[in-house]
């Protein structure tokens, strides 16, 4: 017997992925979690958004205000996913002296700047090109702006994470704490999206197709290889859905049973 399905890998892995933001969504504010990270909630919240527009949106509104508000939200992710990892970066290392503050977070930004200047993940376009003086060009540096942001953020979350790693059980970011699973979730996904666009720039620099069929061939490639991403942006949502449900190993271990929620949160946060 063999069974039909109508549909495709990329709606299969949107349906998933929208019913996985809207359990982690419950998880974070039935369990407390929205409270003591609200930006993480926020961004949550928002590319679930995102993903509503896109469906919602396409194919009943005209290209131009369709891709200016999709460009307008993107924007605003890179925005909040940049305010994310400032919380998550605050409740990992509480306690730490400011001019280390300043100086790890001077380091991150010198690094990821640097790498993403680089070129590697991509050409930066001309001055000549970026002008404000048409509805286009602006769109176009709207464009610029979501990807190189997203490129940044995916830069610094990856240092983040390895920061955390190595010395956040010094001290709030211990093994098994939420914050730790976070930026172990961020990173995960940081890291698919790097992969994903290095690759997809070899494909583009090394790809000749000499006919119609090898053309398709590389856009079904280039379609797998999305797909892929986001389906470590779903494992990525399961992960925090665990790990948020469950309490962090000093809140079930160190504090009381009649502890009132306002002193287990300032004891944890110590």
């Amino acid at each position: 017997m063999h069974f039909k399905f109508d549909f495709s890998a990329h709606q299969i892995i949107w349906t998933l992925t929208f019913a996985a933001q809207l359990v982690l969504l419950v998880v974070l504010l039935g369990r407390d979690r929205a409270r003591r990270y609200p930006w993480f909630t926020a961004g949550i919240v928002l590319f679930a958004f995102q993903l509503m527009a896109e469906v919602l949106l396409s194919g009943r509104m005209a290209n131009f205000p369709l891709q200016a508000t999709l460009l307008t939200l993107s924007d605003l992710a890179t925005i909040v996913s940049l305010l994310v990892l400032v919380e998550v970066a605050r409740r990992a290392f509480a306690g730490m002296r400011i001019s280390l503050w300043i100086v790890n977070t001077v380091g991150l930004l010198l690094v990821a700047g640097g790498v993403l200047y680089l070129k590697v993940w991509g050409p930066w376009p001309a001055m000549k090109d970026l002008v404000w003086n048409s509805t286009v060009g602006k769109l176009h540096l709207m464009q610029l702006l979501a990807q190189k942001g997203d490129l940044l953020v995916a830069l610094l979350t990856v240092g983040l994470g390895a920061l955390v790693v190595l010395f956040g059980r010094r001290f709030n970011a211990g093994w098994r704490s939420h914050t730790q699973m976070i930026v172990i979730g961020l990173s995960m996904v940081a890291i698919a999206l790097l992969a994903l666009q290095g690759v997809v720039q070899s494909i583009v620099r090394t790809a000749q197709p000499h006919s119609r069929a090898e053309y398709e061939r590389i856009l079904d490639l280039l379609g797998k290889l999305v797909n892929s991403n986001k389906a470590v942006y779903l494992v990525a949502l399961v992960w925090w859905i665990i790990w948020l449900w469950l309490d962090e190993p000093k809140a079930a271990e160190i504090l009381p049973a009649e502890t009132t929620p306002e002193l287990a949160e300032t004891k944890i946060d110590i």
